[in-house]
Order: C-alpha cells, then sequence, then structure tokens
C-alpha cells in the first residue's frame, strides 16, 4: 500500500485512514457532516496527493494531447485548465482528466489515482509524434483548499491576488514560502477555493503554513468521504462510478468536452452515437420517500421493470434527503420524471431533477 507523503500528519490528527486506489487516505477527521458543512461554509483542506501528474512537452505536445483527449485543447492559452477525458476504442472512457497549458511546449494533465498505470500506458502508446512524456506522480503531492473562504483566508502566503485567478484558470508562482507552486482555481466540491500542487519535500512546510494562515478562519482538514458527498451535491462524475470503460460519454453528459471540430481516437463512432440518438442518459434524483440510495441499487419504473443502476448515492448533508445519480432510459431522463429506487425490497419514490442539487 502507498503512503501520500503527509500520511503521519494525517494519522496525528486522529484521521481514519482506508485503503483508496492502493493509497492509504484519510477517509474522515471529525465526521463528515462537519466536513462538509466546513466547506460548504468556510474553508477545509483535502490531501489529494494520491492523484496522478503528467507532464507532456516538445513542440509536438498539442498534437498528442489533441489525439487523445475529447476537448480541442487548441483554445487553450497559458495559465489555462480544461476538462476532458480520455476516450477509448470501444465507445467507452478511460479516465476523465484536466489538461493545464503552462506554454505552447508545455502541459500538465492530472488524472485519477486509480488509473494512474492505464493512462500513462494509453498515453506513451499513442506517442507517435515523439512528444517528451514524463510521469511526476510520485514526485507532487496535491492540497485542495476548498471552501467561500479559502481566497481570504490564504491571500496572504502569497503575492498573487487570488481573486483575479478566474475559474479553471492557474498560476505558478511562489505560494507559502516555496516556489514554482502551481496554485489553480479547480476544486471538486462546488464551493470555490483553488488547489496547489507542490514537490512532495515541500508539501509539509506548505500544509503547516495553510493551517497557520486558516486558523481565523477555522480552517479544518477535510477527508474523501466528505469529498464525495460534496461531489455529489453538484452532480459531478466519478471515475469507476458514472464513467468506465464502457459507459459511454455521450450518456453520461459530456457532450460538451466532446469536440468533433477536431480528429482524436474513436471521434467518429462517438459523432455516428451522437447523430442516431443515445438510449440511456445519466440523470440526477431526488428522493421523495425516506430512505438513502446507495451504488448499485436498482432504479425500477412504475411497474417495477429494473431500468438502471444507481451509480452514486448518498443522504446529502446540505438538503437533508437521499439523492443520487443513474442511468435511464431517454424516455424517463426528463426533469421531473418519476422513478422508484429499489431499497432493501422497496420501491422508494423519487423524481428526475437537473443537476446542481445544491444551489448557493
Amino acid at each position: 500500500m502507498k503512503q501520500v507523503t503527509l500520511n503521519h500528519i494525517h494519522e496525528a490528527l486522529g484521521a481514519k485512514m482506508v485503503p483508496f486506489a492502493g493509497f492509504n487516505m484519510p477517509v474522515q477527521y471529525e465526521g463528515v457532516n462537519a466536513e462538509h458543512e466546513t466547506v460548504r461554509n468556510g474553508v477545509g483542506v483535502f490531501d489529494v496527493s494520491h492523484m496522478g501528474i503528467f507532464k507532456i512537452s516538445g513542440p509536438n505536445a498539442l498534437a498528442l494531447i489533441q489525439k487523445v483527449t475529447s476537448n480541442d485543447a487548441s483554445t487553450l492559452v497559458d495559465g489555462k485548465a480544461q476538462y476532458c477525458y480520455f476516450p477509448n476504442t470501444t465507445g467507452g472512457v478511460i479516465d476523465d482528466i484536466i489538461t493545464y497549458r503552462v506554454n505552447e511546449n508545455e502541459y500538465l494533465m492530472v488524472v485519477n489515482a486509480s488509473n494512474i498505470e492505464k493512462d500513462w500506458n494509453w498515453v506513451s502508446s499513442h506517442n507517435d509524434v515523439n512528444a517528451t512524456l514524463e510521469n511526476l506522480s510520485d514526485g507532487y503531492s496535491i492540497l485542495a483548499i476548498q471552501g467561500p473562504k479559502a481566497i481570504e483566508a490564504m491571500q496572504s502566503l502569497t503575492s498573487v491576488n487570488l481573486a483575479d485567478i478566474k475559474f479553471y484558470n492557474f498560476v505558478i508562482d511562489t505560494f507559502a514560502g516555496v516556489k514554482d507552486v502551481v496554485i489553480s482555481a479547480t476544486g471538486y466540491t462546488g464551493s470555490g477555493g483553488f488547489e496547489v500542487y507542490v514537490k512532495n519535500e515541500d508539501v509539509e512546510t506548505v500544509w503547516n503554513k495553510v493551517f497557520e494562515a486558516g486558523a481565523n478562519w477555522g480552517i479544518k482538514p477535510i477527508g474523501l468521504a466528505a469529498r464525495d458527498t460534496l461531489r455529489l451535491e453538484m452532480g459531478y462524475c466519478l471515475y469507476g462510478n458514472e464513467l468506465n470503460d464502457e459507459i459511454s460519454p455521450l450518456e453520461a453528459g459530456l457532450g460538451w468536452v466532446t469536440k468533433f471540430t477536431k480528429d482524436f481516437i474513436n471521434s467518429d463512432n462517438l459523432k455516428a452515437e451522437k447523430e442516431a440518438g443515445i438510449k440511456n442518459r445519466l440523470v440526477g434524483f431526488e428522493l421523495i420517500g425516506k430512505g438513502i440510495p446507495r451504488h448499485d441499487y436498482e432504479i425500477v419504473d412504475a411497474e417495477g421493470n429494473v431500468i438502471g443502476k444507481v451509480t452514486s448515492g448518498t443522504q446529502s448533508p446540505s438538503l437533508g434527503k437521499g439523492i443520487g445519480m443513474g442511468y435511464v432510459p431517454v424516455a424517463l431522463a426528463a426533469e421531473g420524471s418519476q422513478i422508484f429506487i429499489r431499497i432493501r425490497k422497496n420501491d422508494i419514490e423519487a423524481k428526475v431533477v437537473k443537476t446542481p442539487f445544491y444551489k448557493k
């Protein structure tokens, strides 16, 4: 089992540690609901150093990225990031990722922890343009400093005006006394804030300074369980749940990051699928009856026919009701459609709702 650099700090803070994607990771500290609340209303810090980072550089870096990703990276300018995915050749998704343009000859890709090796092998195998590939995953740590108070709480740690960094933009500058830190206005919570990418040898310094700077704002460490409830309230996909090697990205609602203005792996088949029309669609739903929907629970129609499965579900800490996502036939995917979630042999009424579930 791999350990993140700050493993000893999480254990000293009393975190409950669990195996996740081959890493020993903090799943919670004081408790999911309290941590969730901290990020929605204040500021919290996640250690997400299990995530992977690839560097793609050289004059043909963009050509490789354009081939293996769904979005159009030619629209990026220096300091801009974009969400996209790696399509496979059989209609599914290898991973969903974020691409960062440092300059015209240098890009970073942040990938999911469970897919680092798979992604690396995939990108490497398609590198017929001799771009320079470096897997930085084992040398870097990532801290996600999230919440509406993140910017004011962290401003003392850098001369960069954090409020000026727009969503999905980033700078590389000094942060907490450490040079060349990537400060990115991204996150997986829907509550604002940013993520910082630092070398492993610097991350303990940065962590300590972040907690000193944020003390007056009630800053707290946040575990992966609250990260999941926060992302689910926003309707964000999680690889392995909403996305996998079989599920169509178009059915997953990723048409907005699928750009047919360029050629990429499997683009012809995806274009044909779009033109023919998708059969199922990923939807968000709220329970009308009592209960908590969980991953893999069956979704049924009014007659009791199984029409799909819950991909993610929880009791929403912000809304106080059961929410979830899952794939249903297009005919039942419209907002307001009545569906039922089979919870311990009982079919509990739910309705399809527009995501995000949580509105600020």
